[in-house]
């Protein structure tokens, strides 16, 4: 008290002085922040003038002067204490960078805007050279078997596309004539039927049923075709095409080829649709939702601005999934209106105040920009969770969903406020009266059930926990191309009944020996449910020099280094029985050749992503959770409460994961692991916004009406935002045929659904059963808590030095106290 004292009497004494200064200093340091020479602190001019004060160590005309320098330095340290520390005084809002940053907006904003027009400019022109990525063998890690395998056999005999052609109501001749016509078109490398093997001319009465019963019966053909390129080529596509003009309603395709084809046309033609259609809806809810016909308007334009930037920049990432190019847009759509619905919340209501349309821009930029990074930083670390599964279109998927909430955020803060002020003279003039209710029955009816409520969720998740984890899965590329209700899986069946099952393999193994070739040809193709195996030693007749077998058939067979074997099972693609046939050849191929042997092909690959994915899977989890129980703990600094806001989505996360199991359903594991970050991190924000308004009305309110008011006040956002991202999740599901594509919308459709009613149903019964942990500020009592711990641990220290120092200094007047005896002693 005596030094503050002391230093009171000398600000008092210098205030005099700085009062005849202050006019010139404002005017020599106009909207600048001032700097004390020596320590490099900063104060705003405008609070100087308000108080009087030049800055020190300068004069009336701005030059510095030594005899001032340290006056001045003391002077501002005791401005600074008497501003903030003596009483208490906060930095003003205009000092804020929220405030800053909002009149660089609004007085940039004409700037802004051409910089968004030519960020889209650019989007337009590069999302054209984005190419898209149809196969799912490209994402597996560069360590898996079958990885391993397909890329040497690219090197050694390379990889071209295969397709499989049944051809109905044909003699044997028409269909021989089929094939000669179809092996002549461009892209076609060649055709394998039962001419191959038998003289298709020598007559019906001279072959034998049995030699022809898997290429030709009943008057159908079946034909295997390999491509001249890859799978995904144009080249392939456009010989599927000609095929199909040759063939007409005769012809029934399938295979990787015809899969790449149908998904991409189905893909492109199926999402243009999706988007129209979920335009519309979500227009249509913010019609109801708004309170001006012109801003449904203003939401679309902002969000379709966001979401062409985001489309643009993935040219920088070069090559993304298809599933990432289709759904991301309608997610980004869905998941971050709720950025621009804040902001414009937040202009109306500082526009009520009488205040100008900048300066309300101003204050609502300040007051809405903590809740959209909260809202936004939730979404965005659930998205980058997907980043760290090893199956790399996780890390294609979370990085580009996560960058599209990014390009929202920025679209929102920056492009939006100039669009708002454009927008404002259409909105007063379109204003027509709020259609939502106030939510003041159905809050009292929660309150009322809230227990009820919550003993129905703590019976029913249990259950749904070990339902989730009981699903039928589909893994590979099969569950995406030729899922039911496309085309191929049509022709997939017609072929099966009259063929059955044909699932091809290739087997890689060095050059060694014909012999262990041979041997292991006969042993594989004595398995029951293989089809047939073609190499080089089954195929050329025991005697015969290779060289009397055409070029295009022994450079399919085997090269310098290395041979290939042609291996057909009678099983589907993806199936435990395929799973099976896969493990045994392979354990028959590594008996005979235990080094740089490779099965590869459509079942092997799926094992490897079943095997991936599925480790995936829990640390993904783990990760999303993690990430967003620190950002809502950051939020409102507790540790209970992200707890506490966690429970009602992950609850529903259950229940929407358990509900394909109890339907019978076989669900695309892919949509599965991605669907469980996207509901946790895109729907906490429900959650976070009641827990918010609870905090606040529990400050001035009992807990009930607390309770029912924070319900009132976040119903109308939870409503609009669960709708229009339940509305955009089944809009995928009932218009796509693609099984991929399609689970993965009705999984996010639902699991909004689940999250929108348990967060307004059982969360109010959780905030009011931990009222007194979500009101007290553990927070702060453990920053208190630490403070003093750290205090007492300085003071200890301290006085152990200072013990430690005067013992020093007792023992050195020891050691001296000897020496002064003996001195004395002498001088006597």
């Amino acid at each position: 008290m005596p030094e503050q004292k002391r230093r009171s009497g000398n600000f008092a004494a210098v205030m005099p002085e700085q009062k005849r200064r202050s006019g010139n200093f404002a005017a020599v340091m106009p909207e600048q922040k001032r700097r004390s020479r020596n320590t490099g602190a900063e104060i705003p001019q405008q609070n100087c003038a308000a108080q009087g004060i030049r800055p020190a160590g300068h004069s009336r005309n701005g030059r510095q002067h030594k005899e001032h320098g340290n006056m001045g330095q003391k002077l501002f340290g005791r401005i600074k204490d008497r501003m903030h520390r003596v009483k208490g005084r906060e930095p003003q809002e205009g000092d804020k960078f929220s405030f800053r940053m909002a009149r660089f907006i609004i007085h940039k904003k004409g700037w802004i805007e051409s910089v968004f027009v030519a960020g889209c400019v650019f989007s337009l022109i590069a999302m054209l050279f984005v190419n898209v990525n149809y196969d799912l063998t490209e994402y597996l890690p560069a360590s898996a078997r079958s990885c391993i395998g397909l890329d040497l056999m690219e090197d050694e005999f390379g990889y071209p596309g295969t397709a499989r052609l049944m051809i109905k109501d044909v003699s044997l001749y028409e269909a021989k004539q089929y094939k000669d016509k179809l092996e002549a078109v461009d892209g076609v490398d060649q055709i394998l039927w039962c001419d191959s093997t038998v003289n298709i001319y020598s007559g019906e009465d001279f072959i034998r049923q049995k030699d022809i019963e898997d290429y030709y019966k009943d008057g159908c053909a079946v034909m295997d075709i390999t491509f001249d390129q890859g799978d995904t080529a144009k080249k392939t596509s456009q010989a599927i095409d000609e095929m199909k003009a040759i063939t007409g309603d005769k012809g029934y395709y399938v295979g990787m080829a015809v899969q790449n084809k149908s998904l991409t046309e189905n893909v492109e033609s199926e999402m243009n649709l999706i988007l129209t259609v979920a335009v519309i809806m979500i227009f249509a809810v913010l019609c109801i939702s708004t309170t001006a016909w012109s801003e449904p308007f203003l939401f679309l334009l902002v969000m379709g601005v966001a979401i062409l930037l985001n489309r643009g920049t993935n040219i920088f990432i070069g090559t993304v999934s298809f599933l990432t190019n289709n759904v991301a847009m309608v997610l980004q759509l869905a998941t971050s209106m709720d950025y621009s619905i804040f902001l414009l919340d937040a202009f109306s209501r500082e526009k009520q105040k009488g205040l100008s349309e900048e300066q309300a821009m101003i204050n609502a930029i300040d007051a809405a920009i903590n809740s959209i990074f909260a809202s936004s930083l939730t979404t965005v670390v659930g998205f980058l969770a997907l980043v760290s599964m090893k199956f790399t279109i996780g890390f294609d998927m979370g990085l580009v969903l996560a960058k599209g909430i990014v390009f929202s955020l920025i679209t929102v803060l920056f492009f939006m406020p100039a669009m708002i002020l454009k927008f404002s003279r259409w909105n007063d003039k379109t204003r027509h009266r709020p259609f939502l209710p106030s939510f003041r029955k159905f809050s009292e009816w929660v309150y009322r059930v809230r227990y009820a409520s919550l003993i129905i969720m703590l019976i029913l998740a249990p259950p749904a926990y070990v339902a989730q984890g009981m699903n039928d899965f589909l893994y590979g590329n099969s569950a995406v191309g030729a899922s039911e209700g496309t085309q191929v899986y049509a022709d997939d069946q017609v072929i099966s009944r009259e063929f059955g099952r044909s699932n091809m393999m290739l087997a890689m193994y060095p050059n060694t020996s014909a012999v262990t070739e041979k041997e292991m040809s006969d042993e594989i193709e004595d398995l029951p449910y293989v089809k047939s195996v073609t190499s080089m030693s089954n195929t050329l007749p025991e005697g015969i020099p290779e060289e009397f077998l055409p070029y295009s058939v022994t450079s399919e067979l085997h090269t310098k280094d290395y041979c290939r074997m042609l291996i057909y099972i009678r099983t589907k693609t993806e199936s435990d029985q395929a799973f099976k046939g896969a493990d045994e050849i392979r354990d028959i191929l590594e008996r005979y050749y235990p080094e740089n042997s490779y099965l590869v092909g459509e079942t092997p690959s799926t094992q490897d992503i079943k095997t991936t994915i599925t480790a995936d899977n829990s640390r993904v989890n783990l990760l999303s959770m993690l990430g967003v129980f620190l950002v809502v703990m950051f939020s409102f600094r507790s540790f209970a409460i992200p707890m506490i806001v966690m429970v009602p989505i992950e609850a529903a996360i259950f229940l929407n994961m358990a509900m394909p199991y109890l339907a019978g359903d076989t669900m695309v594991f892919m949509g599965y692991i991605i669907v469980s970050s996207i509901q946790l991190g895109a729907t906490v924000d429900y959650s976070i916004l009641l827990t918010n308004n609870y905090v606040s009305c529990r400050k001035s309110l009992e807990k009930k009406e607390a309770c029912i008011q924070a319900l009132m006040l976040s119903c109308p956002s939870i409503f609009t935002s669960g709708t229009i991202i339940i509305l955009a999740g089944y809009i995928i599901h009932f218009i796509s045929t693609t099984a991929a594509i399609g689970d993965l919308g009705h999984l996010i459709g639902r699991g909004a659904l689940f999250s929108v009613i348990l967060v307004l149903t059982v969360l109010p019964a959780l905030l009011v059963l931990f009222d007194r942990i979500i009101t007290s500020n553990e927070w702060d009592r453990l920053q208190k808590y630490l403070k003093r711990r750290h205090e007492k641990r300085k003071a200890l220290i301290k006085a152990g030095i200072g013990t430690i120092v005067n013992k020093a200094s007792a023992l050195k007047r020891t050691d001296l106290e000897p020496a002064e005896v003996e001195s004395d002693e002498n001088e006597i």
